[in-house]
């Protein structure tokens, strides 16, 4: 399952990490749809706003169907049918679709065969695995390649930040029975977990591993929904590592959410100088929010727009990032 994300990039970063090709092989930033609205956060739950890429050809009928924006949607999909006066009526969960039952219940199967789909934007989820001690969390995402280490500048042509991780979702539109704005809001699909993180739960998100599986998932006009399902699949490409209990309360929203720990020893990142710097520095620029200057963000560096990731498994640029000079904690799960 997926019951909790984190996306720390500002609305205009954001952008420049979701740089894609058009059908005539230029460079696109898709365009924003209310930024306004968007808050990064290191630790969303359900009900919150998170963004989403979808075709532009959904709010423009004329619009060339592969033309992407960017909008802040409402996590938990809304069907356009429910008729109460207040969504929080719902008496059913829809933060998670399960891929096996999403053609065959209504709140899901509406809208996908209408070609409402998108795509979920994230650094990674997540997950708690389940001991006798209680439940240990994990943070997962998009392996980061090792070569990728200077800074991206704002002038920058492509992207040199950290690889978004990319889930497939379906949204609808809620209208208010009487009258009001329309409610844009979204599912995440799940499916059975890949090998190696299924130790920690035995559902993971439908990840889209690379442009050409998103396009082919957002641009519903051309790609119809039989030949779009069969990109839902479970990955292996994702890496992942331990995190504090601290996220267990999605009212923690400070970089320490994703700060690697190590089991069996005490649950903070060990103490170097350039962690106390580090950690210092991202404690002073938060104040309580996760609203960071665009150009005081921490850059990671990767490619959104290559296609498909490389097989690293190391954490090296959150680590560097978060300041842990030890092995980094992230590692694939052997077989």
């Amino acid at each position: 399952m997926c019951g909790r994300t984190a996306c720390s990039l500002g609305a205009d970063n954001l952008r420049r990490a979701c740089a894609y090709r058009d059908r005539g092989g230029r460079r696109r930033q898709p365009e924003w749809i209310r930024a306004e609205r968007y808050r990064p956060s290191y630790n969303k739950g359900p009900q919150s706003s998170g963004p989403v890429l979808l075709s532009r050809r959904h709010l423009q009928q004329d619009a060339d169907s592969s033309e992407r924006v960017l909008m802040d949607m409402r996590w938990g999909l809304v069907p356009s049918w429910f008729n109460k006066d207040d969504p929080s009526k719902m008496q059913f969960n829809t933060s998670n679709c399960r891929s096996d039952t999403m053609l065959k219940k209504s709140s899901y199967k509406g809208p996908l065969l209408k070609g409402k789909r998108c795509v979920v934007l994230a650094d990674g989820f997540y997950e708690w695995q389940q001991h006798s001690g209680g439940k240990q969390p994990y943070f997962i995402y998009f392996p980061q390649s090792k070569d990728a280490v200077a800074e991206g500048k704002d002038g920058d042509e492509e992207w040199r930040g950290w690889r978004l991780l990319t889930m497939a979702g379906i949204f609808d539109c809620w209208e208010p029975p009487a009258g009001g704005e329309t409610l844009y809001t979204y599912t995440i699909i799940t499916v059975d977990a890949s090998k190696d993180v299924s130790f920690i739960h035995h559902r993971m998100p439908a990840i889209l591993d690379g442009d050409e599986a998103i396009r082919k998932w957002l641009d519903f006009a051309e790609v119809p929904t039989q030949e779009a399902v069969k990109l839902i699949q479970p990955t292996e490409n994702v890496v992942f590592h331990p995190v504090s209990t601290f996220v267990n309360s999605v009212r923690n929203n400070t970089p320490e959410c994703v700060a690697p720990v190590e089991l069996g020893a005490q649950k903070e990142v060990k103490a170097t100088p350039t962690s106390n710097v580090m950690l210092s520095w991202l404690k002073s620029s938060q104040e309580g929010s996760p609203q960071k200057k665009e150009n005081d963000l921490p850059r990671w560096t990767s490619q959104f727009i290559h296609s498909p990731s490389p097989k690293k498994t190391g954490t090296g640029l959150l680590q560097q990032w978060l300041g842990k000079e030890a092995e980094p904690a992230a590692k694939k799960r052997k077989a």
